[in-house]
């Protein structure tokens, strides 16, 4: 009895199938990238080498990932690492998966920090450290601190700024919130920001594999974000800002929060690519 001989191309077409049958989101994509993992290459190496067999032992490499994504795994968790804003990240369950949406706030937060001082940054919950590393390498004169309550995502931002080689420009410190008493001229957030009752229409790839405590918020899914606007002020003087980004339609919430609770006034409001708010700029007064 022989075995069938499987190409790429077989491989690739049947693992696409299989996911869109299961409902994954972007299955050819999926399938090139977790097939390219598990043969050493990249998705160009795939399409220039299309048709020819796969051995024993590469489709062996190739099963378990697939059956990992069937599974619901996310695919940056099974490759170990996320593209964010020019860099790659490592990526592990301890820490949320880098998403273009904080891309937006990356591009106001560089608005605020200047080229040609210094500039002491704060980034609150940074997880993987995908925002604090960010800063750090496109404003190399700015001073960094990150804090995060989880020292696995704290040891995973560490290893990312090692990687990228910003760590010596990066303090990272294990901190609910805040971080001392220091003084900071900006504060950039994602912090949880989900409501409990929405936690289950999650996809779950998010609801499942993602650390809750990235995610979950409260009833409002604003529990972090009011905490923070509270916390913040003894940190801040007059004129500083702080960029938080937030879920959809949760923008009036926190502005008026802002402006009626505490000492930070509205300065905007940013959508992302999606046109969907994700972005509230905020300054001390």
């Amino acid at each position: 009895m022989t075995t069938r001989t499987w190409t790429i191309r077989e491989v690739l077409d049947w693992t696409t199938q299989d996911f869109a049958g299961r409902g994954i989101e972007s299955p050819r994509l999926d399938a090139e990238l977790l097939v390219a993992k598990a043969l050493g290459t990249d998705r160009v190496g795939l399409y220039l080498d299309l048709n020819r067999p796969l051995v024993d032992q590469e489709r062996s490499a190739i099963r378990p990932l697939v059956e990992r994504r069937r599974e619901r795994e996310p695919v940056a968790y099974i490759l170990g690492h996320r593209d964010f804003y020019g860099r790659r990240f490592k990526v592990t369950p301890d820490v949320l998966i880098p998403r273009p949406d904080t891309e937006t706030l990356i591009e106001h937060a560089l608005d605020c920090i200047p080229e040609d001082a210094t500039c002491r940054v704060l980034d609150v919950g940074t997880g993987s450290g995908a925002i604090a590393v960010t800063i750090a390498a496109e404003r190399p004169l700015a001073l960094v601190t990150a804090t995060d309550i989880s020292d696995a995502a704290l040891k995973i931002a560490s290893a990312n700024a090692e990687e990228l080689e910003v760590a010596s420009r990066i303090r990272f410190e294990r901190a609910n919130l805040l971080s001392g008493a220091e003084q900071f001229d900006v504060i950039v957030s994602n912090p949880p920001y989900i409501a409990e009752s929405e936690m289950m229409t999650l996809q779950a790839e998010i609801r499942e594999h993602e650390p809750v405590i990235a995610l979950e918020a409260g009833e409002d899914g604003l529990d972090v974000v009011r905490a923070l606007l509270a916390a913040a002020e003894p940190v801040t003087a007059s004129g500083a800002q702080m960029l938080i980004e937030i879920g959809a339609k949760q923008s009036v919430s926190v502005v008026d929060f802002a402006a009626q609770h505490t000492a930070w006034q509205p300065v905007a409001v940013y959508p992302d690519l999606n046109r969907i708010e994700r972005v509230v700029h905020l300054r001390r007064i």
